[in-house]
This record gives C-alpha cells, sequence and structure tokens, in this order.
C-alpha cells in the first residue's frame, strides 16, 4: 500500500479516543459548542410540531368549523416556523464557525509542527503526502463538525422524538408506519459500506493528483527539455481518470440508493393511508391523525436517509484526524533543549570522533575527527558521496550525529539554543531557493530587525548591490516563484547577501561558486575574502583553484578523512588530493 493509499477498513469502529483528541480542540470555543447542542436539541423538539398542530386544526377546529381557533393554530404554526428556521440558521452557522476556527488551530498546529522536523523527516516522505495532510485531510474536519457529528446527533434525536410522539398519538398506526424500516435500514448499511469505499477512492485520487501536479509543475524545466509533455500528459490523463471513476462510483451509489429509500418511504406511506384510510372509514382514527402520520413518516424517513452519508463524512473526518494526530505525534522533530544563547562567539569547531548514517549504520561519516581555529578557512574536498555536505548539515544540526560529539567553542551544539546556534553560522548553499517574494524579504525572511540599509551594506559587501539598483523597485523587485526573473548568478548573490547580513561569526560555503559565470565568480571570490576576515569559513568547492589558499584542506573519501593539509603539503604527498589536482588541470587543458 502506497504512503497515500491508507483506506478505511470496511466495518471500522469510530474510534473514540480520535473523538476525545478532537474535543481537546473544541475546548477554546465549548461555550459556543454547548450551545450548538442546545440548538440541536431544539432541532429536534421543534421538528414534530408542526405535523401535530395541523392534526389538532384539522380535527379539533375544521371538522367542527371553529375558524377562529383554527386562525389561531395557524398563527401558532407560522410563529413555530419562523422560530425553526431561526434556530436552523443558528445552528447551521455556528456548526459550519465552530469548524472552520477548529481546522484553523489544527492547520497551524500541524505547520508549526512541520517547522520543526529533521530533513530527514522530509527526505524521506513525499511533499505531496504533507500538502495533502495539511490541507485536504484538515479541510475534512470541518464537515465532522458541520455535517458530521452534530447532525447525526440531532438526526437521532429528532428521530426518538417523532417516535415518541407517533406512538403517544397512535401506537398501531406507528407499527404499521414502520413496517418497511427493516427495508430501509437494511439499504443504508449496504450504502454506507459502498460509499464508504469509494469516498476513501476519491481521497486517494485527490492525494495522486496533489503530488504529480507539485511534482511536474515544479519540474516543469526537466519535462520540456527532456519532450516529455506527451508522455506525462498521458500519465496525467490516466491519474484523472482513476479520480473520475471514483467520483462516478460515489454518484452511482448516490443515484441508486436514494430513489430505493423513496421507494421504501412510499411504500410505508401506502401502508399508512390504507390502514388509516381503514380506519377512518370504521370511525377508528382521525382524519387529521391519518394526515399528521403521512407528514411524520417523511420526517423519519429523512434523517435516516441521511444518517448514512453523514456516518461516512464523520468516519472519514476521524480517519483524517488519525492521519493528522499521527503527524503530529512523529518524533522526527529537533530536539530544542539547549539554553546556551551567547550574542556572541568566537568560531572554533571540534569534531570528535563523528559517525553518521543516514539510514541504520550505513554509514556516510566514519569517525571524524576535525579542529577549526577561530578565523582559519577550512576546504573540504572529495568526490561526490564522499560526505562533504554532511559534515556542514551536522554542523547546523540539520541531522544528529549518532555517535561522537561536535563542539563550538568548546561547547557541545546540543547545548545551544536551536536558534542562537544557526544564528552564528551563516551557510550558502549551491542551490539557492528563493521565495515567490520581494528580494527584501529573500534576504531578510521577514526578520523585522533587519533594515533596508544593512541589506544595500552586505549586499555592497557581496557585489550585488548594482545588480538590485537596475532592477525595477531595488529591494522591492518580485523575484516570482523560485526566483524564476532571475539569472543563476544573480540568485547566487542574494544567497550571498542573505548569509552576511546576520554578520555570522562561522560561514560555510557549499559549492556557492559553482554556478556563476567567470566574471561573476571574480567578483564573488573578492567578496569571499572580504566576508571570511575575522570568521571561521568552511568551504566546500569541486574546483581545487578556489581553495588553493585556505589554511587546512581536508581530503574525504567514502565518509573517511584521508588527508589533511596545505595545497603545497597535500600535492607533495602525491595522494589523493594531487591526483584531484591533476585531472581537474587535466579537464582544463582539454
Amino acid at each position: 500500500m502506497s504512503l497515500e493509499q491508507e483506506n478505511v477498513k470496511s466495518g471500522e469502529i469510530i474510534d473514540t479516543k480520535v473523538l476525545k483528541r478532537l474535543y481537546d480542540f473544541v475546548r477554546p470555543y465549548k461555550g459556543k459548542f454547548y450551545f450548538l447542542i442546545f440548538l440541536t436539541l431544539a432541532l429536534a423538539i421543534l421538528a414534530p410540531t408542526r405535523p401535530y398542530f395541523i392534526q389538532i386544526a384539522i380535527d379539533e377546529h375544521v371538522a367542527i368549523g371553529d375558524k377562529q381557533g383554527l386562525i389561531n393554530i395557524v398563527l401558532l404554526l407560522i410563529f413555530l416556523m419562523v422560530v425553526q428556521a431561526g434556530v436552523q440558521f443558528a445552528h447551521t452557522y455556528i456548526s459550519g464557525w465552530i469548524g472552520q476556527a477548529i481546522i484553523r488551530d489544527i492547520r497551524i498546529k500541524l505547520y508549526r509542527h512541520l517547522l520543526k522536523m529533521r530533513l530527514k523527516f522530509f527526505d524521506n516522505t513525499p511533499i505531496g503526502r504533507l500538502v495533502t495532510r495539511n490541507i485536504s485531510d484538515v479541510e475534512t474536519l470541518a464537515d465532522v463538525f458541520s455535517e458530521g457529528l452534530a447532525a447525526i446527533i440531532g438526526d437521532l434525536l429528532q428521530l426518538v422524538t417523532i417516535l415518541g410522539v407517533m406512538f403517544y398519538i397512535d401506537w398501531k398506526l406507528t407499527l404499521v408506519s414502520l413496517c418497511t424500516l427493516p427495508l430501509l435500514i437494511i439499504s443504508t448499511y449496504v450504502f454506507k459500506e459502498k460509499i464508504k469505499i469509494t469516498f476513501n477512492d476519491v481521497r486517494n485520487a485527490v492525494s495522486n493528483l496533489n503530488s504529480f501536479l507539485q511534482e511536474h509543475i515544479t519540474g516543469m524545466t526537466i519535462v520540456q527539455i527532456f519532450n516529455r509533455e506527451k508522455k506525462e500528459h498521458e500519465k496525467f490523463k490516466a491519474i484523472n481518470k482513476d479520480h473520475r471513476i471514483a467520483h462516478v462510483k460515489s454518484v452511482l451509489y448516490y443515484s441508486i440508493y436514494f430513489p430505493v429509500a423513496e421507494i421504501i418511504q412510499a411504500m410505508g406511506i401506502g401502508l399508512v393511508v390504507w390502514y388509516g384510510a381503514t380506519g377512518v372509514f370504521d370511525l377508528e382514527i382521525q382524519i387529521g391523525v391519518l394526515i399528521s402520520f403521512i407528514m411524520y413518516l417523511q420526517l423519519f424517513f429523512r434523517p435516516i436517509r441521511m444518517i448514512a452519508d453523514r456516518y461516512n463524512t464523520l468516519q472519514l473526518g476521524v480517519v483524517s484526524s488519525s492521519r493528522i494526530f499521527k503527524l503530529l505525534e512523529s518524533e522526527e522533530n529537533i530536539a530544542n533543549e539547549g539554553d546556551f544563547q551567547p550574542e556572541k562567539i568566537q568560531g572554533k569547531i571540534q569534531m570528535e570522533n563523528v559517525w553518521f548514517a543516514y539510514n541504520d549504520e550505513d554509514w556516510v561519516l566514519k569517525n571524524i575527527n576535525l579542529d577549526v581555529n577561530h578565523g582559519d578557512t577550512v576546504a573540504l574536498v572529495g568526490a561526490t558521496g564522499a560526505g562533504k555536505s554532511s559534515i556542514i548539515n551536522l554542523l547546523s544540526r540539520f541531522y544528529e550525529i549518532n555517535k561522537g560529539s561536535i563542539k563550538i567553542d568548546g561547547t557541545d551544539i546540543k547545548d545551544f539554543e536551536l536558534a542562537t546556534l544557526r544564528r552564528h553560522i551563516g551557510v550558502v548553499h549551491q542551490d539557492v531557493f528563493l521565495f515567490s517574494d520581494t528580494i527584501f524579504y529573500n534576504i531578510t525572511l521577514g526578520n523585522p530587525d533587519i533594515t533596508r540599509e544593512q541589506v544595500m551594506h552586505a549586499a555592497k559587501m557581496v557585489g550585488a548591490k548594482k545588480f538590485i539598483e537596475r532592477l525595477p523597485g531595488g529591494l522591492d523587485y518580485n523575484v516570482m516563484e523560485r526566483g524564476a526573473t532571475l539569472s543563476v548568478g544573480q540568485r547566487q548573490l542574494i544567497s550571498f547577501v542573505r548569509a552576511m547580513v546576520y554578520n555570522p561569526e562561522i560561514i560555510i560555503l557549499d559549492e556557492a561558486t559553482s554556478s556563476v559565470d567567470t566574471e561573476t565568480e571574480e567578483l564573488i571570490q573578492k567578496a569571499i575574502h572580504k566576508m571570511m576576515k575575522g570568521r571561521t569559513s568552511i568551504i566546500i568547492a569541486h574546483r581545487l583553484s578556489t581553495i588553493q589558499k585556505a589554511n587546512k584542506i581536508i581530503v574525504l573519501h567514502h565518509g573517511e578523512i584521508k588527508e589533511e593539509g596545505t595545497h603545497e603539503s597535500l600535492l607533495a604527498l602525491e595522494g589523493y588530493y594531487a591526483q584531484l589536482h591533476h585531472m581537474q588541470l587535466k579537464s582544463m587543458a582539454i
């Protein structure tokens, strides 16, 4: 079963534990919730009043020609109908309001939880699945309150009230009226089971559509470069076809069930008319009673027809809740138990016997020992997969080490308050992500403490000021989604400004100049030289020409440190580094 296909098992009983947890989200609105219950009770009581007063009007006033009494009953009926309409309005509005308030709170809590998750969690979880949890599954919960629990309780109370009134008026006629009830219950149960399956098929189809669209719109460049438009279009048509088939099945079951229910109801009314008319002829039943029973049956059968649909709505809401709570209970979040919050750090880094694996004991780093003094520039080199990026990810605690320790200025990084630790480390990645917003927002990320003057100062330092000023609106220029309106070099420069505006004591450059042209690289190299003054710097670079002046070069191979030293000393060793250097010189000559 795929990650998205988490079906509800047929015959599954509603999990009361989940309902209790949902009630925790109701607590802030318990005043409105209790008022909603009161309105539900009021509707259940008001429902059978209309047939009852019509019976009285016919048997006690029309039959004897009491016009004034009839007028009084009609006025009372109009008043009750207005009251019922007002109560129904309040019930619908408040149930919807509570539902929307609760899903707002759950959505906020869920997103806040996602913000704290380890990167490992996002590595292993499809984005489409998380979007479905935060949007579709949460939205389903609104139906639990507007069309699920409250509505079912109201329907059940209405049934009990109507039955009570019917038995009070004429128990024999009531038993005749209920002769067709077993047929309706059986057909309702069958419908409930069938529609439950189709509801899950629809939800799975929606999840597949979400995942496919998110992935392929994001990767549209690749699709078009490799002329995959037609193939991907065919895939989408197939997924969309599954979605249509699932919906059509649900429409089919509805189109069968409701006519069948109408037939069963008509049979019940037919029996009541036959038996009641016989009683009227024999003067055993009054005509008003017969007419009211026909109306009672219509009121009685309607909630039974709706309960099956609402039960499935409630059940699917509970299933969605279970998925959401499972995500909220995930322990993939980063432990933030440290309380060390220094204003400034020196930037001395120590890695002692560090072991790290993304999965079990498939070690990416093995027994790493590394010392970086304050103000040093250390370069990490090695083939793809050697473990270079893993080291810098561990330093910022994007992942947790399996064994060993990492210290900054002699303090274990786990003892730092997480936000403080990351504030002291500036990271510039090769793959720059920009949000669909202004350049100013993408640099400050909404931090109100950073001024436009500070941004322009940092931009001037890294050589980005001129190109920013040339853009329409300058810092207020909207870069569009993922920075689509900027060149690769411009996006890279913005990432440098973003790192420098926080004035970090440790700078990490992960292939930061690999995606820019020669002219921009020369500009950035000058900026990097200024940035590194007085700061501890870690550089990952494939182009060895950019790191020759580093204080120390670390050569990684299959997760282990094989060599370390200066450019000249490593060349003299004629080992891994020398081999990499000769290979690059040869490729440049070609």
